[in-house]
């Protein structure tokens, strides 16, 4: 059996690669949500209808007992007012985001809308979780 060294195997294999490739996608698939979850328990109206929103630098987070949330930190309407203007002048497009536990008075939520309005914020939204068929 005569050899030549010219015969060497020069193929890559991808096949390895791939596989991890695919392993480390589902690893951030799985993790993702979790890690987009907010730090507080909200129990979040159930609506048939709506969509899912994308984040936003003004997460507000109204919870059942009484405490008010700017993007995770304890926060008063004040605050809210300046943070959402100077988000205002970074990006004028920005998205107010409303997490409002359920059993918030609706005028809470209604008096948190008009801060980030009268801040300048346009573009609201309020989340809801979807119902299950």
């Amino acid at each position: 059996m005569n050899v030549d060294l010219d015969d060497s195997i020069s193929d890559i294999n991808v096949v390895p690669l791939v596989d991890i490739i695919l392993v480390v996608l589902i690893i951030f698939m799985v993790t993702a949500p979790m890690i987009m979850k907010p730090t507080i328990n909200v129990n979040l109206p159930k609506a048939a209808s709506g969509e899912n929103t994308a984040p936003s630098q003004l997460a507000i987070t109204l919870a059942q007992d009484g405490r008010t949330l700017l993007n995770g930190n304890p926060a008063t309407e004040e605050s809210i007012s300046t943070k959402a203007k100077e988000e205002l002048q970074k990006n004028p497009d920005v998205q107010a985001i409303i997490s409002a536990d359920k059993d918030v008075p609706h005028g809470r939520v209604v008096t948190i809308i008009d801060v980030v309005k009268s801040a300048g914020v346009k573009k609201f939204a309020i989340s809801i979780d979807k119902k299950t068929p």
